[in-house]
């Protein structure tokens, strides 16, 4: 049995309530909260966060069990009491995750809808909202958390594709209809009349599996960023193809960049779908890619034969002995300076701060 993820709208109604309570917008004059200034104020209402960051002791909250992630990802499942156990905490979850998305998007300043969000930050959300008519749905894509498996969904009920299993090159582009090509009378009402979804991961995690993917394996990424990277960073690194960078390295680069001009694939989740100008029905788990998939394709109606594809063969996951490994190889002031562009992933999506104490190195 399938754990039971929110009915359509609970989300939205638990956000909806957050932003009632807040009361009439400020006039047609009132400002949209800057991400920089909606960091601080989670940082500020976070209990803490900021000694919890300064003491190292952030993974005290525990995400969801991994072991029964990866079952739900091989669509296996353990005996009844570890599934119900695996429900329990799931739904637990997902209150987390709509109790803080009512709270921080109820308030007056933030956007209300992607009509309020500065040119630049609406164009990259409409950027990455796919569209499917057919089944009347739109669905975020993130870049590292199975964007591509998603996007072989969209095409096979789109008739691009016979089947998810067919062996071919993903071409992220053809064959794909983007919110952002459509007239704003087109935009918003598919805004309010689809049922809309994207899928998170928790963010060291995902920016790992960028850095292990991008800077290991594709040379494209290694020649653009690689190169640069190494050329700011290493001493006698003019002369880098870029195929060698360290994660220190990258992780410097990142805290350099301004969050809306980083790649895809290292941007924060949050100004890649704006979840607060946009009402989504169902934020999908990484880490309960299966039975969270299998739910959003239920919702939309999808036929019988089209499911959610299996892990490629030649995936290489990232672990949590990878993570720890990587984690706690990186001078800890760099995680720790890091940590506020990625704050509001982190809290919003309810994933605990990454734990690089000393005790927690040493095991």
């Amino acid at each position: 049995m399938l754990p039971r993820p929110p009915f359509p709208g609970e989300g939205r109604r638990a956000a909806a309530s957050g932003r009632s309570r807040a009361g009439p917008r400020a006039g047609g004059g009132g400002a949209v909260l800057l991400p920089s200034m909606l960091m601080f104020g989670v940082i500020l209402a976070s209990s803490g966060l900021l000694l919890m960051i300064e003491k190292g002791i952030l993974a005290e909250v525990k995400p969801l069990n991994p072991a029964a992630g990866e079952a739900a990802r091989r669509g296996g499942g353990g005996g009844g009491e570890e599934e119900a156990a695996g429900e329990l905490e799931a739904a637990v979850l997902r209150d987390v995750r709509n109790r803080t998305l009512g709270a921080v998007c109820g308030q007056r300043t933030m956007p209300r809808s992607v009509w309020d969000l500065p040119a630049g930050q609406r164009r990259t959300v409409l950027r990455h909202l796919l569209v499917s008519d057919k089944y009347r749905f739109l669905y975020c894509y993130v870049p590292k958390v199975a964007c591509s498996n998603w996007k072989r969904v969209l095409k096979v009920l789109g008739g691009a594709l016979e089947s998810v299993d067919v062996r071919l090159k993903m071409d992220h582009k053809s064959d794909l209809v983007f919110l952002a090509d459509m007239k704003p009378d087109e935009i918003t009402y598919r805004l309010e009349n689809y049922y809309k979804f994207l899928f998170v991961r928790n963010p060291m995690e995902r920016l790992l599996s960028a850095y292990r993917n991008k800077f290991g394996e594709i040379k494209e990424y290694q020649q653009k960023y690689g190169a640069e990277i190494i050329r700011r960073y290493r001493k006698n690194g003019a002369n880098s193809a870029g195929d060698d960078v360290t994660f220190s390295e990258f992780l410097r680069y990142l805290l350099d960049e301004e969050v809306e001009r980083m790649n895809e694939h290292w941007m924060p989740i949050y100004n890649l779908c704006q979840p607060c100008a946009v009402r989504y029905d169902f934020i999908g788990s990484y880490e309960r890619l299966n039975a969270d998939a299998n739910y959003v394709l239920e919702q939309v109606r999808s036929p019988s034969f089209v499911r959610f594809p299996e892990r490629q063969p030649w995936y290489k996951p990232v672990t949590a002995e990878t993570l720890h490994y990587y984690l706690c190889n990186t001078q800890r002031r760099l995680i720790k300076e890091l940590l506020p562009k990625y704050i509001l992933d982190f809290s919003l999506f309810a994933y605990p701060l990454p734990n690089v104490s000393s005790e927690f190195c040493r095991q």
